[in-house]
């Protein structure tokens, strides 16, 4: 088991974590989400031991890793937010620079490139240079650095980003294989789907502190009184927007491109007040949707901000 016990990180004066707590038992995927700036990548960081926090400790198997993180390390496998690949170098170059690192070599370390490569998809281009590669194969590339060692536990953060939606397909259904298979995972995304498809478990995070924790159905438990309605309108209109606001005070409502989404209490009946609103702001509804809680519901209940905030 990974475990954070009041974990803490200071630059200069400033918390970026505080008092976090968190356990990875064994064969579990678990997820942390939050927005941008949450403390999300320094909690990672600290967990694999690649800062120290300020306080509080990090526990592998019950013993800290601040003084002797090696058994992690031999354990543990982080696919980071930024592609980490040399890219003048081969697919298979770049694989056996990483196996090397995790000491292997040899007819071993071999066997251990070919593998990683059919489990990504890059068998055929293992000779070629990286730099030629897409960022979807960049994306794959950096997650088989991750694997060359079979390690228990897979740390990923963010691994989807700026990727085309094919190779994220590809990569989540990679990823949902490792899970089932028995690997522990601990996973940060922006896309709420994402969390939902791999994780037993999630973190919310903000503002440096876990908010809320649970499996997926006790969070949603939490919004459970609540409701969301997706509106798909014919153009966004500022003052629609604040109409909505002003006339559904209990609404949070959070714009992307010509979708809308609000999030309020179940026993109000507020679609006849939105279609109202939008015919004095000439907006038209071209499709009105109300959905059960998801995840990204949860957040909003609880932050009142949009994850990509």
């Amino acid at each position: 088991m990974l475990q954070a016990i009041n974990l803490s990180k200071k630059f200069k004066t400033k918390e970026v974590v505080k008092q976090v707590n968190m356990e990875m038992p064994a064969g579990e995927s678990i997820g942390l989400i939050g927005p941008n700036g949450a403390g999300k990548s320094t909690t990672i960081s600290m967990l694999s031991s690649l800062i120290i926090p300020t306080s509080g400790e990090v526990l592998w198997d019950g013993k800290s890793i601040t003084k002797d993180p090696d058994p992690l390390r031999k354990k543990l496998g982080v696919v980071p937010q930024e592609i980490a690949l040399y890219p003048e170098l081969s697919a298979r170059e770049n694989l056996a620079f990483f196996g090397r690192i995790y000491g292997l070599k040899g007819e071993l370390l071999e066997t251990r490139i070919t593998e990683v490569l059919m489990k990504i998809g890059l068998s055929d281009r293992q000779r070629d240079i990286v730099k030629t590669f897409s960022g979807g194969m960049k994306r794959r590339l950096n997650i088989g650095a991750a694997l060359l060692h079979r390690p228990s536990i897979l740390i990923m953060d963010e691994p989807t980003v700026g990727i085309d939606p094919q190779s994220r397909a590809y990569i989540l259904e990679t990823v949902k294989q490792f899970v089932e298979e028995g690997m522990s995972l601990l996973y940060t995304s922006h896309y709420m789907e994402e969390v939902e498809l791999l994780c037993d478990k999630v973190y919310i995070m903000d503002q440096g502190e876990i908010i809320a924790y649970g499996t997926k159905e006790e969070l949603k438990e939490l919004v459970s009184s609540n409701q969301t309605i997706e509106l798909r309108v014919n153009l966004v209109n500022a003052n629609f927007e604040k109409a909505l606001t002003n006339q559904l005070p209990t609404a949070i409502v959070r714009t992307e491109e010509e979708l809308l989404t609000i999030s309020m209490p179940k026993n109000e009946e507020p679609l006849a007040t939105i279609f109202a609103i939008a015919a004095e702001n000439n907006v038209v509804i071209t499709a009105a949707i109300v959905k059960v809680p998801s995840l990204e519901d949860v957040f909003l209940h609880l932050t009142g901000k949009a994850l990509r905030d």
